[in-house]
């Protein structure tokens, strides 16, 4: 089931990063926010937007008393599947109906897809446009290098490969086939899975 958040409206210095905007009547993600309160003059919010539709860029400044509608995004818990050429694809566990996202949506965020993790696929008419990841996923070590004793220059840190490919710096004791629990915001270890 497609569960859909209100529509409403932000002033522009309450504008943040991760929101799905309607800017000159195109669908737009906030990608970068920046208040700015000069010591004259209003206070305005530099921000940076993703147009929806044609994947380009753009910067714009917001004045803060400046109205923006939030658009109407739709969100659903699916399963990842697996990747192909261009898509990844995901699956809904109640109807096994099969989705497919850009893999240009979620480029930056490969590594972290491991097998039945579950996601929120984010929809704007009905077309998947973003992927909001769990904080936290658990992963296993691929190859850990073996620590050197009396390494400091990495200041007890390794790089090890997970079973994705994803290299992450991890302590010195982590070794090969440990499960880790790594944020996918930073990409940073977090600690070792029990």
């Amino acid at each position: 089931m497609l569960e859909y958040t209100s529509m409403a409206t932000v002033n522009g210095g309450n504008l943040k990063k991760g929101m799905y905007i309607d800017f000159r009547s195109q669908p737009h993600q906030v990608t970068m926010t920046q208040f700015v309160s000069p010591g004259k003059g209003s206070a305005f919010t530099r921000a940076k937007l993703r147009n929806l539709k044609t994947n380009n860029t753009i910067e714009f400044t917001f004045k803060t008393t400046e109205m923006i509608e939030i658009l109407d995004i739709g969100s659903r818990e699916l399963v990842f599947s697996y990747v192909d050429a261009d898509e990844v694809w995901f699956m809904d566990e109640r109807t096994f109906e099969q989705y497919a996202v850009d893999k240009k949506l979620i480029s930056d965020q490969l590594g972290f897809l491991v097998p039945d993790l579950k996601v929120y696929i984010l929809f704007y008419d009905e077309k998947p446009i973003g992927v909001s990841f769990p904080p936290k996923v658990k992963m296993k070590v691929q190859e850990a290098p073996e620590a050197i004793a009396g390494d400091r220059v990495n200041a007890g840190k390794k790089p090890v490969t997970m079973e994705t490919g994803l290299t992450v710096q991890a302590p010195l004791f982590v070794k090969t086939g440990d499960t880790l629990i790594i944020e996918t915001d930073s990409g940073q270890y977090v600690s070792r899975a029990n």
